[in-house]
This record gives C-alpha cells, sequence and structure tokens, in this order.
C-alpha cells in the first residue's frame, strides 16, 4: 500500500480506502441482532480483507443506514491504533438533533474517539450555514480529545467548496472529481494551497458506474481497466490525497491493488498512460460531437436556478455527451432518474417539461452564448427518452 500525507490532519492515509456506502444490510437503522449473520460475515470480511492490504482507513457516515453499526462490529477485532475511523453526520439548525446523532454514531461504532469528523453534504448556502452552527459543537468534542479531526463532505460546486474552505474551520475535505467530471479541480487546488487533506468519493459508481463499464470504454481504456484508470486519473491530480473503494465484498479491491506498481517509493505516480488514454478519450469524444459543441457545454449553459423549470442542463447535457460519446447509457439513466428527487444533493430537474419551455429555453442558452440554443430543445427531448424510467431516490 501507499500512503500519502492527509493535509493538516498529520494523518498518512492510504491511497485507497474503504468506503461503507455499498455494503450495509439496509438503508434504514437496524439493531445488530436484526443484521443477518451472511450480510455480517460479508461485510467482515470485506473489513478485514482491506486491513489486510494495508487499507486502514474506514469511511462511513450516520445517514448509511446500518453501515455504522456494521462497521463498528467488524472493526472491533482490529487493533484500534492503527485503522482511521470517520464518520459523517449532516448539518442541522438543530444543534440538539446534530448532537444526539454524534452521539449516536459513537455508540454505533463502539468507539471512545473518532479520527475524522466530517459534516455530511455542505454543498449549499444553506448547508453551510447550518455547518458553521454545527462544528462548535465538533470543536467542543475535539477540546474534549474525543475527535482529531474536523472536515465536511460535499456534492457542491467548487465556489460552494472555496467558500466553505475559507472559513478556516475545516483540517480536510470530501468531495467529487474524476475523469468525466472535472468542475472541482479548482477547489481541490484551493484546498491543496489551505493544506486540506482530499478524498475523493464514489469515482467508481458516480464516476461512471465503472463497476460494470460499456463495452466501448474498456476498448479505449486498454491495458487499464475504466475503474483503474479512473484511479490513477485522480490519484495523479496534485492536491488529491486518496480516493474511496465502495466494496462490497472483499473481492472488489483486486483491480484497484493492481495499480499500486504505477507509483513510486514517494507515492506519486510514476507512469503517463493515464495521460494516454485520458488524451484518446478526449479525441473520440471530439470525433463524435466536435470540439466546439463539448467546450459549449461546459462554458455557455445557464443553471438549473437560472432556467425556466429548473431544468439542469449542464448535467443532462454531460450525461448525453457521454452517452453518446463514449457508449456510458446505464450511467445516464442512472443519474438523470435522480433529477427532481435530490434535493441539494443532486439539484434541478430533467426534462420531461420541454415541449412546455421550448421557447424560453432557447432564449436562456441564447443569452449565455451558447452558439446553437436553437439545437437545445431538440437534444433535452432526446435525452429524456433515452434516460427516463423509474424515478430514484
Amino acid at each position: 500500500m501507499k500512503y500519502r500525507r492527509f493535509g493538516k490532519t498529520e494523518i498518512q492515509m492510504p491511497v485507497f480506502t474503504c468506503g461503507g456506502m455499498r455494503f450495509q444490510q439496509s438503508w434504514e437503522d437496524l439493531r445488530v441482532g436484526d443484521i443477518p449473520e451472511g450480510n455480517q460475515n460479508l461485510l467482515n470480511a470485506t473489513v478485514h480483507k482491506a486491513f489486510e492490504l494495508g487499507i486502514n482507513h474506514f469511511e462511513t457516515a450516520r445517514g448509511y443506514g446500518s453501515s455504522e453499526i456494521q462497521i463498528g462490529q467488524a472493526i472491533q477485532t482490529l487493533p484500534r491504533d492503527e485503522i482511521i475511523v470517520q464518520t459523517k453526520i449532516a448539518p442541522t439548525d438543530n444543534l440538539e438533533e446534530f448532537t444526539t446523532n454524534l452521539e449516536q454514531s459513537f455508540l454505533n461504532l463502539h468507539i471512545d474517539y473518532a479520527d475524522l469528523i466530517a459534516i455530511h453534504g455542505i454543498n449549499d448556502d444553506t448547508s453551510l450555514l447550518n455547518a458553521l452552527k454545527c462544528v462548535k459543537v465538533l470543536e467542543e468534542w475535539k477540546a474534549n480529545g474525543k475527535i482529531r479531526s474536523i472536515g465536511f463532505s460535499t456534492h457542491g460546486k467548487s465556489d460552494i467548496i472555496i467558500k466553505t474552505i475559507k472559513t478556516g474551520l475545516f483540517d480536510y475535505v470530501n468531495l467529487h472529481y474524476y475523469y468525466i467530471y472535472q468542475d472541482t479541480l479548482k477547489a481541490i487546488q484551493f484546498a491543496k494551497g489551505n493544506d486540506l487533506g482530499v478524498l475523493i468519493i464514489s469515482p467508481n459508481d458516480k464516476g461512471g458506474k465503472l463497476y460494470d463499464p460499456p463495452v466501448k470504454l474498456k476498448g479505449l481504456t486498454n491495458p487499464l481497466t475504466p475503474m483503474q484508470f479512473n484511479d490513477i486519473f485522480c490519484l495523479a491530480t496534485h492536491g488529491v490525497s486518496t480516493i474511496t473503494i465502495g466494496a462490497s465484498k472483499s473481492e472488489d479491491f483486486e483491480e484497484h491493488i493492481k495499480i499500486l506498481k504505477y507509483f513510486d517509493d514517494n507515492s506519486k505516480v510514476n507512469s503517463n498512460l493515464h495521460k494516454e488514454i485520458a488524451e484518446r478519450l478526449n479525441a473520440e469524444m471530439e470525433r463524435v460531437l466536435t470540439k466546439k459543441w463539448l467546450d459549449a457545454c461546459k462554458k455557455n449553459l445557464p443553471e438549473y436556478y437560472e432556467t425556466p423549470g429548473s431544468i439542469n442542463i449542464p448535467v443532462i447535457m454531460r450525461l448525453y455527451n457521454l452517452t453518446k460519446s463514449l457508449n456510458m447509457l446505464e450511467y445516464g439513466k442512472m443519474r438523470y432518474n435522480l433529477l427532481g428527487n435530490g434535493g441539494h444533493w443532486f439539484p434541478g430537474n430533467n426534462a420531461e417539461k420541454i415541449d412546455d419551455l421550448e421557447r424560453e429555453i432557447i432564449t436562456k442558452c441564447k443569452a449565455c452564448g451558447f452558439y446553437a440554443p436553437e439545437d437545445i430543445p431538440n437534444v433535452l427531448f432526446e435525452a429524456h427518452k433515452l434516460f427516463y424510467n423509474d424515478e430514484k431516490k
């Protein structure tokens, strides 16, 4: 295993961490006695396999259902001073409720102290305001030795991440960044400049459903698998400390571990293979869609809160472009059907009402400088036909 300094926490963090969102029994809280033995045994085996591989950081959240209590059971046989335990608690304007949730996390995990506690989901200004209240509770617990370092997790864009870092209250950040979504690079660079540890969350699921990639994508990333390429791409980004492997079984680590040969003794990527693959992927996307179209989709589309019907055009266009050029249809469906159901975690609506809003959408995209605004409604209509099925939470 390779390790990197996790910013001002001074923790030596493995470049892979064991995330706890995919292998729990339930998204609802359960008592230990209600957890089937088979599922707990599977989770135990996964946690212990991670530790054997040198992956000694285990990350979960109060909002992950039975994950906390099950990880709490699994780590009881591991040496406490050799593991890094992290959980996350969502901010609220009710400090009593936040404190109750924090206490429950400690009970679930069977810990006297947490190495890392994060405020979960600073995604917009409202959640940031609530977080600024809740962080005072965490600071008290830290002063009493119950918390080593305080951070935050976010699904937000660079502006809200940077705004949060500027408060000076946090030691690290969990955020989204991967080959198909590089919008938070500015925030990573800012975090690095302020000595925050940076943990990339869900690079393999939200990073493209890479546990089950399309055949075309596998061909384009050869000799690496799409997941291995994405691992190296993320870890080669200056400022990134570690990435989460959301394992569901112990075998899930094997594919990732194979890329460690591309790192030097200082835990830096010493290969240009990921750059060659990225250029290949970029070239294919430009061949299918043109560079002009791709650039315009990044720079000249209105945000959902500026758009009639709150249609999240930038997200829909990204999913559409990935599907048309890299055949990432299943990923497109997974993300598209969250629109309208994700709250501040995944804001905006899908394009179901595009027929009623066509003229307004054209006018808005024209005002944003998109070079072909008349094309946008047709693409949104096609995207809805491609992606829409059952709504997801």
